[in-house]
Order: C-alpha cells, then sequence, then structure tokens
C-alpha cells in the first residue's frame, strides 16, 4: 500500500484499477475541483494494532461466520472460493468452490467475482447460507448478471457445502462495475442485500440515474425473507410493498454499497458508500428512506454547478474528500471483549490503507472522525473488506500488491 499517494489523477485511476479495485472505485474522473472544508481536515490520530492471522489468500474480499459456537471464520476469495479459518489454521481444503460459474471478468481488471455471504441464522440446524457471484448472462445489451443463491453444509462434513446452490434472485447489470455484493441478515431475520448502480460512472442510466429509480432493484440496500416455499418472499413491512415500485427495496439513492452491518447491540445498519469523484460517505440505512445518489456525493451537489434539492434526502453522518483517500470500506460496530476503549466506535477504511474510527457525541448525537494510526506494522496493505467473529472482534481483509496474486492476509484488530 502506498499510504503517500498524490493528488488522484486518471493515470493514478488508472493505475489502482484491478481484480478487486475496480469494485470500489468508479471508473472515470471528472476533474471537479474537491469542496475541502474544515471538518474534512486530518482527523486526530489514536493507535491500532494488526495481529496476522492468515495469510497467502487470493483476493480476500468478505468474511463471514456461521454462529454455530465454533468461531470458524469463512473468507471468500474474489474468484469463486470460499475458505475456512479453524483454530487459527487456513484449511487447505474449500469450504465451497463454484469458481465454474462465476464470471470474474476476462483479464485482472475486472470487480466481478464471488463478492458476498451470509449464514441463515438457524444455520446450526438448517445449515443454510447464501453467496452473492457474477454470472454469464444471456440479455441483450447486459455486461452480467448478478446472483444470489442458497447452498447447504454436506451432510457428511461440518467443513464442507453441497457442490450445487438454488438461485434465489438475479439482477442484470448493465456495466461491469458497481456490483455491491454485501450481504447481512438483520436482527428481524431478514437478508439484506447491497446492489451497485448498475456501473458506468455518474449513474447515467435513464433521466434520474438507477439509484433514484424505485422500479429497478440497482443502487438499493433490498430486504426479502428467505424462509418461503418460493425463491423467497417480501417481508410484508418493506417500505414499497403495495406499489408500483420494487418491493425488495429497503432503502435506495446509494451509489455502490459495497459492506455494511449492523450494530450487534443496537441494530443499527452502517454502510459505506463508495463515491463518484470528490466524497466517501458513511449512512446508517433506515427503512424507505432515499441517500441522495446521484443527486447528492456526501453532504454536496453531484453537479455543483446545480442548486440541488436536498428535500426528503438522508445525508451522511461521515464523510471524508479524496484529498484524504480515494475508495471507503465499509466496517463495524465494536462490540468484542478484548479492547474495551473501542466498544460503540465504528471502525472502516479506506481502500489506500487508511483506518478511521467514527464515535457519536452523546451530547450533541454527531459523530465525530478520528484517524487510526498503525502501531509496528510496516508494508502495503490494500483494504478489501471487515469481518466480525462470534465474539465481536474485528478482523481487516486486503492484501499486500494489486490483482488476484496470493498475497491476501486477514489480520485481527486492536485498539490502543
Amino acid at each position: 500500500m502506498n499510504y503517500f499517494l498524490n493528488h488522484f489523477s486518471v493515470m493514478q485511476r488508472i493505475y489502482q484499477t484491478s481484480f478487486f479495485l475496480f469494485i470500489l472505485l468508479s471508473c472515470s474522473f471528472s476533474g471537479k475541483k474537491s469542496e475541502v472544508s474544515e471538518a474534512e481536515s486530518a482527523p486526530p490520530a489514536y493507535s491500532l494494532s494488526l495481529k496476522l492471522v492468515a495469510s497467502d489468500l487470493e483476493a480476500p474480499v468478505g468474511m463471514s461466520v456461521a454462529n454455530d459456537g465454533t468461531n470458524r471464520l469463512f473468507v471468500i476469495e474474489q474468484p469463486g472460493v470460499i475458505r475456512i479459518i479453524k483454530n487459527g489454521t487456513l484449511l487447505s481444503a474449500p469450504f465451497l468452490d463454484i469458481t465454474s460459474i462465476v464470471d470474474h471478468g476476462s483479464n485482472l481488471y475486472s470487480e466481478k467475482g464471488l463478492l458476498g455471504l451470509a449464514f441463515h441464522p438457524q444455520y446450526k440446524t438448517n445449515g443454510k447460507f447464501y453467496v452473492y457471484y457474477s454470472a454469464a448472462t444471456t440479455v441483450k445489451g447486459m455486461d452480467h448478471k448478478s446472483v444470489i443463491a442458497e447452498y447447504k453444509v454436506s451432510a457428511s462434513s461440518a467443513d464442507a457445502a453441497t457442490a450445487s446452490g438454488r438461485v434465489l434472485l438475479e439482477i442484470q447489470e448493465p456495466e461491469s462495475n458497481h456490483n455491491g455484493g454485501c450481504m447481512q441478515f438483520g436482527p428481524d431475520g431478514y437478508l439484506y442485500i447491497g446492489v451497485g448502480d448498475g456501473g458506468g460512472a455518474g449513474d447515467k442510466h435513464g433521466g434520474s440515474g438507477n439509484g433514484q429509480n424505485t422500479q429497478t432493484l440497482l443502487g438499493k440496500i433490498l430486504r426479502i425473507d428467505v424462509n418461503a416455499e418460493t425463491a423467497y418472499k417480501i417481508p410484508p413491512d418493506n417500505p414499497f410493498v403495495g406499489t408500483p415500485s420494487s418491493p425488495e427495496i429497503f432503502a435506495y439513492g446509494l451509489r455502490n454499497p459495497w459492506r455494511f452491518s449492523f450494530d450487534r447491540k443496537t441494530g443499527k445498519l452502517f454502510c459505506g458508500d463508495v463515491g463518484q469523484n470528490e466524497w466517501e460517505e458513511v449512512n446508517i440505512i433506515e427503512k424507505g428512506k432515499n441517500y441522495g445518489w446521484r443527486i447528492m456525493e456526501g453532504n454536496h451537489c453531484y453537479d455543483p454547478s446545480v442548486n440541488c434539492n436536498r428535500n426528503g434526502l438522508m445525508l451522511p453522518i461521515a464523510e471524508y474528500g479524496h484529498q484524504e483517500g480515494k475508495s471507503i470500506t465499509g466496517g463495524y460496530v465494536y462490540r468484542g471483549g478484548q479492547s474495551p476503549d473501542m466498544n460503540g466506535k465504528y471502525i472502516f477504511a479506506d481502500w489506500t490503507g487508511k483506518f478511521f474510527m467514527l464515535s457519536q457525541n452523546a451530547s450533541t448525537t454527531e459523530w465525530n472522525r478520528y484517524l487510526l494510526t498503525l502501531k509496528n506494522f510496516s508494508g502495503d496493505f490494500y483494504v478489501n473488506s471487515f469481518g466480525e467473529d462470534e465474539n465481536g472482534e474485528l478482523y481487516a481483509l486486503g492484501q499486500s500488491s494489486i490483482g488476484p496474486q496470493k498475497t491476501g492476509k486477514i489480520y485481527q484488530l486492536r485498539y490502543e
């Protein structure tokens, strides 16, 4: 990781485009001047230590746990493999290998692949889990499709899954990028799914873009009930039930909600939404709310020459400009026991290697952002994703080189 990137430019965006990075960064650069406010100055610094848990992974982009009491860590490798870390050891045999059906592009410069994993709340008894992956499409004019599918653990081994799954939902994608991919079960037992705006740059899909169009699932957080005899059911209190809009939609106006998570104590849904040219943002997602894209980018009009209408829009709880980073990687609210001073703080990062913490001011309810410096750590580390184990401890997933080489690593986070 280059912690000292110069001002963002077209050539740097091309250089940073890689097997994983395209997931996060937008495809173009408009040349608009960044609006740097006093609130965007460098935040105070606190220390964070990283303990190596596993290495030699290929483009690790996600981590989940089964909540079955084993505290195994299930790691997503973007080409289409799920690996298990069991009792501190990375198992050689994969839990699931679907590389044969995953479309991860024809070269290194693709952001498609196996992108999400979520275990059913009753996994211990029903053995069900869910994956989000890119697949080839036969629909004319579409680049690929995003697939949400259900798989089951093998009857013969707790460390292996069945080879085939059941498709629940397919979403046609017009471009190769902005695929979202995060999935989490909420406290309500429903499956939440993050879907990007369909890709390209600037969400130039229709008059208002996919993010603002409630007739499409693109640019949304979806919520479905997987406990159904059919593929899935629509929760009866979803905000667009009984309207001409898509009933799966839980929230809209998002660009690329790459990673989101629930605070295991409060149930709040925190989402890092990747920006276009200027601003990265953190949102708390609420039912039926509009998060502004492409009207807004962060707290700012996406097109600064237009006095955009902010009425009815939910603005982020935090943002930072591209003078501080390039692409947000959403994280978790810490609820573990090993770093008590970090309790209740939202930990996230920028892909370029900066770690941040959000702390809510008890008197004003505003969120303050702090820089977390890495203690006793050197070398490059591109932060792809975060994970949370059964005990609430947090992990950072990334790699030390650009592309799908086996330089992927997982670190446990400690706040000091």
